[in-house]
């Protein structure tokens, strides 16, 4: 089956910037131009929140792993932490000398990673929201940055026309790809870890193995590819393009499985969700997209059965799967099928548990962050009353 449009969600007056989907796929945060962060319900009848804070316009947004924290960054210069809820606090922390392109959370939510136009990579820690340092070789504008599955790597994309992959322990830069002609719009590890993808205004996706640092794919279209997002299978990679379109790529046989067209205007940004039946997709339209996969997990067992190395749109041959490209991590259901179900149950459980303590624990840094920047408030105020007192006295 076809990938096909699910919903459609409008509320944003300018262009939407960044889609992110929460862990239980119930959530959608969308950043746009307009100053705003939008949360969509997933659940036909809720209602979306408007979030107001940012000063200018919010280029990015993301969940946390646990979907209790959104992440946004904002040509304010800042970055927001907000807890997706009815009241819509944030705390902001003023993180870089220019706008903020990308935020992006560890797998762990323990650390942030965002870039920004002044050219500089930057980690924080997430609960103190407390900076720890920064990553400075590239010489232009950084569109984006992300933590490796496993937080020991960041990759960076820039104007300066490279991809940089960093140590994150050492903070070095351990290698520099420079065979894009554009500057790199957009970049994200596989699944795996061992790859990444990036996107460039050169009109070209290109998929390179970190471990190797060699060039496995490279695709070709006919306009600015301006977003993608890997399915958490690892096998497709979906991109968002300006000549409106996304397009579906199948990265075992190398070649474009779907165009899609929805948006009028430049597609700006897309994301699978963290199950992969889904993935959003957001434009210059102002409207945010939902899209049905459609690819059903049968399905990943089938490609991973048939070809194992295919042509990508170019003509050229490539291997991923013989470069262990981690494509066979998703097990399909059949494999599956030989454990109990009733230890399937308790892990879930015992997983949700987990995650609902971390979200909880999320929530709670968040208030006390909140209670503190208020009290810094408070005793701000009271040294004011002091001083006028002082004057008061010192006057008469």
């Amino acid at each position: 089956e076809d990938p096909s449009l699910e919903r459609h969600f409008k509320g944003h007056r300018d262009a939407v910037t960044s889609v992110d989907f929460s862990l239980n796929k119930k959530q959608l945060a969308s950043g746009s131009m307009d100053s705003c962060l939008m949360i969509w319900s997933m659940k036909p009848q809720m209602r979306a929140y408007r979030f107001v804070g940012h000063k200018d316009a919010v280029m990015c947004v993301q969940f946390s792993p646990s979907g209790h924290l959104v992440a946004s960054g904002s040509r304010d210069k800042t970055v927001r932490l907000w807890v997706p809820s009815i009241k819509g606090e944030s705390t902001a922390f003023k993180a870089h000398t220019a706008t903020v392109r990308s935020v992006h959370f560890s797998s762990d939510g323990h650390s942030l990673v965002t870039a920004s136009d002044d050219k500089t990579v930057k980690v924080w820690t997430v609960h103190r929201q407390k900076f720890l340092f920064s990553l400075s070789q590239h010489i232009n504008w950084v569109r984006c940055a992300r933590f490796s599955p496993d937080g020991r790597l960041i990759v960076s994309a820039s104007d300066d026309k490279t991809v940089k992959v960093w140590d994150k322990t050492s903070r070095e830069c351990i290698h520099s790809f420079c065979e894009h002609g554009g500057f790199v719009n957009h970049v994200d590890f596989h699944p795996s870890g061992t790859c990444i993808a990036a996107a460039s205004t050169d009109n070209t996706v290109k998929v390179w193995d970190v471990r190797m640092n060699r060039l496995l794919q490279h695709y070709k279209g006919n306009a600015v590819v301006n977003s993608l997002s890997f399915h958490p299978s690892g096998n497709y990679l979906v991109t968002a393009s300006n000549d409106s379109t996304l397009k579906i790529l199948d990265l075992l046989e190398g070649r474009l499985l779907y165009t899609l067209h929805g948006h009028q205007g430049p597609a700006t940004c897309v994301a699978f969700s963290r199950a992969g039946d889904l993935f959003a997709s957001g434009g210059s339209d102002e409207q945010v997209m939902v899209w049905k996969t459609n690819f059903d997990a049968a399905d990943y067992g089938d490609v991973l059965k048939t070809q194992k190395s295919g042509t990508s749109v170019d003509g050229t041959h490539h291997t991923l799967v013989e470069m262990d490209c981690g494509v066979h991590l998703k097990k399909t259901k059949t494999q599956d099928s030989g454990r109990n179900h009733e230890q399937q149950e308790e892990e879930t459980s015992l997983v949700n548990t987990l995650e609902h303590i971390m979200g909880q624990l999320d929530v709670l840094t968040q208030t006390v962050s909140i209670l503190e920047q208020r009290l810094t408030l408070t005793e701000d105020k009271l040294k004011e009353c002091l001083e006028n007192q002082q004057k008061i006295i010192q006057n008469k």
